[in-house]
Parts: structure tokens; sequence; C-alpha cells
């Protein structure tokens, strides 16, 4: 069973998904803290004028949401962010190849008013695997799995209830995880080698590191063939 264990992100880039393309089972990892200045509620887009942040508004004010589950961060309701979103999409992309072909997707998730944040890009994201043509990866969150511990014991935790055998993890995990306790739980550590091909993209210079949307919008069904290093 090889998992991948995620905190939930909003549109995220192409890694992401390359991640979820390779697990059995993809867990949203979304009772550990928020992060404020992370992926969480926010990424970027390419626009004619540079690249250009999408960032979903929530409840933070006074509060100090590091301290607060991601699951429980909630979406500012008095703000048209997501009418905003849609339209700064559609300014940006609307010469795209696929954006007509992805549109009724856009609209329907944008249309939608949810309370919490998690529940928002969870749900987007399970969608935009599918439209990848990502069919066979399970998703679970972390908050129904109950784990115990911290940090690497906590990831462990995870593991075996999901009866994992296989995980995989990024890169930027190896100054803090502990490959010592995965060896001893009998499940084996992979990590991940971030190295694609270009796609074409109507703003150059090229950049790997935008949203998945850049990728479907511009490439549509043949998107997931550039998840692959031989793709010309």
């Amino acid at each position: 069973m090889k998992v991948v264990i995620l905190q939930p992100s909003y549109i995220p880039w192409r890694g992401y998904f390359d991640q979820i393309r390779k697990a059995d089972l993809f867990i949203f990892y979304d009772d550990v803290q928020y992060d404020k200045h992370g992926w969480r509620n926010r990424n970027q887009i390419k626009t004619s004028q540079g690249k250009q942040w999408l960032t979903i508004p929530v409840h933070s004010r006074g509060v100090q949401v590091e301290k607060i589950p991601i699951n429980q961060i909630c979406i500012v309701q008095e703000s048209a962010w997501n009418a905003d979103h849609l339209k700064t999409l559609e300014y940006a992309y609307r010469k795209a190849p696929y954006f007509k072909k992805y549109l009724p997707l856009l609209e329907q998730f944008y249309d939608r008013h949810d309370e919490l944040l998690a529940d928002f890009t969870i749900d987007f994201t399970i969608a935009l695997a599918r439209e990848l043509g990502i069919q066979h990866t399970r998703f679970e969150r972390s908050s129904a799995l109950y784990a115990e511990g911290q940090k690497t014991d906590r990831l462990i935790s995870i593991l075996k209830k999901a009866g994992a055998t296989h995980y995989f993890s990024g890169p930027s995990a190896r100054d803090y995880i502990e490959p010592e306790k995965f060896a001893e739980a009998g499940i084996t550590l992979e990590y991940m080698e971030y190295s694609y091909p270009e796609y074409p993209q109507l703003y150059p210079p090229y950049d790997p590191f935008v949203s998945i949307l850049d990728l479907l919008f511009m490439t549509g069904p043949d998107a997931i063939k550039y998840f692959d290093k031989e793709t010309s």
C-alpha cells in the first residue's frame, strides 16, 4: 500500500498531484497546525503582468491561526473572493486552448460557499485529480484516523492505521524526518524527485511552479503526460 500524507492546499502545483498519482491512498493532513504564510489558502498563476497570487481570505484578525488545526480554519464569508478568483482566472487564461473545457468545473467550485477552508480545498483537489485522469487513488483525512504522537511518530501512527508499506515524502522533509523509525515500522521511505518536462505557457518565461490550473488550461487531456520525465 503506497501512501502519501500532505496538508490540503489551494489549487496546488504539479508536484502535489504527482504525489497523488503515485499513491494508492492519499491522506490530507488536515488536523495539524495551520501555517499562515504557506499554501493552505493561496497559490500563484501566470498572467500577462507576471505571477499573481490567488488567496482565499480566512479569519485571522485577533486570532493566532498558527495554533488552530487546518480543518478548523474558516473562510471569510463576507468577501467575494470566489467571484474575484474566477474573474482573474478567466482574464488570465481566456486565450488558453482548454480554458473553456474546464470553465464549468471552475464555476461549480467558485459558486460554493464553504464555511471551512479544508472542505473547499480538499474537494477541489480531488476533482482536479480526477480531471487529470488519476482515478485509482483513494482519499482520506488524517483527522478520521485519530493518530498519536508528534512529528515522525505521528506520521508512523497514521501510516500504520492506513496499512501502509511504502511512504512517499517531499524532498524538503529530509531535514527533519527520522528514517530509522520508518525502517523499524517496516515501511519503505521514498523521497520524491521533482523533474518535469516543460509545456507551452501563455506568458514567458517558463515557470514550472505555478498552480496545476496552468497546465490543465494549456494542455487539457494531455496534462498527465507532462508528469513523466521522458515527455518531450
